[in-house]
């Protein structure tokens, strides 16, 4: 197990701000090299194919990302120190998601020089904390058909079996100007307790058995320049949190059957996943005695249109806070399932 909290540790004092991760590109790279017959590197994604593929057999995809975000307030440890006390190791990205990426590293070297019934690849995308162009969804075309993919993320080792989507959308709402002093005028402002009502009324009737319901909620609303002027628009935020069983257009469809305002989707790509109940994945975590749930939070399996289960080492609790750190059990335990998993699925 040294090696892999060897390499989290050299990770972890290398800054990999999401879209600046050139230096941890080159880490991994040559970290994995003299280990495979080759290794490529595309933008900052590392990608390594098995030692032979034999195109009869299916492929299994190993993905985590070596990218963080931005250092929070708040630390009392050095977020690039890597400072280990008994078993625990703090630093930025510790949990989110070195851990995870590591032990994956760890699993496909194992598995590289033997023959195993699947052809095993491995990814360390760039790009996941801000869902650039330059991650995984640029890696894929270049991959071969995938048949199942191993995404890893703090889970508590739990597996993730479905993840929500999401859908940021801006709304404008328009009224007419007027002076405060007369009545004149009509108040874009107040066009939002209707927009707030429906909201609250939990349009969406479809419910997940993973992931609950989908949710919209308002974060944020600007309105107004002046103190005697009536604003004649404002405009809001949605964030909206889609379960397995809602299409993100269908998702949008709900949303304007009852809101009044102009409604602008940000992105439609942050789709939600969910595999298939009859998946071998849940004969192989019951055997294993793995537990399943559903992810609220978004990964890069969302760029993945293929069977995906998201598993990983921490907390999801711990990403993005002040003294994230992980502990090196968790490291151990990951580094066994993962290569359960492997051992054990059937597809």
């Amino acid at each position: 197990m040294n090696k892999p909290i060897e390499l989290l540790k050299v990770l972890i004092q290398t800054p990999s701000f999401s879209g600046r991760e050139e230096e941890t590109a080159t880490l991994i790279y040559n970290y994995i090299k003299p280990h495979v017959d080759k290794v490529e590197r595309l933008d900052n994604n590392i990608i390594v194919r098995p030692k032979q593929a034999d195109p009869q057999k299916k492929n299994i995809l190993l993905n985590s990302h070596h990218d963080t975000v931005k250092v929070v307030d708040g630390w009392t440890y050095d977020p690039f120190g890597a400072e280990q006390k008994e078993e625990i190791i703090y630093g930025l990205g510790s949990t989110d998601a070195g851990a995870s990426l590591v032990c994956l590293i760890d699993t496909f070297l194992q598995f590289y020089p033997l023959e195993i019934p699947y052809n095993l690849y491995l990814v360390a995308s760039a790009e996941e904390e801000n869902f650039g162009s330059q991650g995984l969804s640029s890696v894929l075309p270049n991959l071969p058909d995938i048949d199942f993919g191993i995404i890893g993320e703090p889970t508590g080792l739990t597996l993730g079996v479905a993840q929500k989507g999401l859908i940021v959308v801006d709304g404008t709402l328009h009224g007419k100007a007027g002076h405060a002093a007369r009545d004149v005028g009509i108040n874009a402002i107040y066009g939002l307790q209707d927009e707030l009502a429906f909201l609250n009324s939990n349009p969406f009737s479809k419910k997940s058995a993973h992931l609950g319901e989908t949710t919209a909620k308002m974060t944020m609303v600007t309105a107004g320049q002046l103190h005697n002027v009536i604003p004649d628009s404002c405009t809001y935020v949605l964030d909206v949190r889609v379960n397995e069983l809602y299409t993100l257009h269908e998702a949008m469809d709900v949303l304007k059957s009852g809101l009044k305002a102009d409604l602008k989707p940000r992105s439609l790509r942050w789709h939600s996943r969910g595999i298939d109940p009859s998946h071998p994945i849940f004969l192989t975590a019951k055997n294993l005695n793995i537990k399943t749930m559903g992810s609220p939070t978004l990964s890069d399996q969302v760029h993945c249109d293929f069977p995906t289960v998201k598993i990983g080492p921490g907390q999801s609790e711990r990403s993005h806070t002040a003294d994230e750190f992980i502990h090196t059990h968790e490291i151990k335990n990951a580094l066994k399932i993962y290569k359960e998993i492997i051992e054990n699925i059937v597809i």
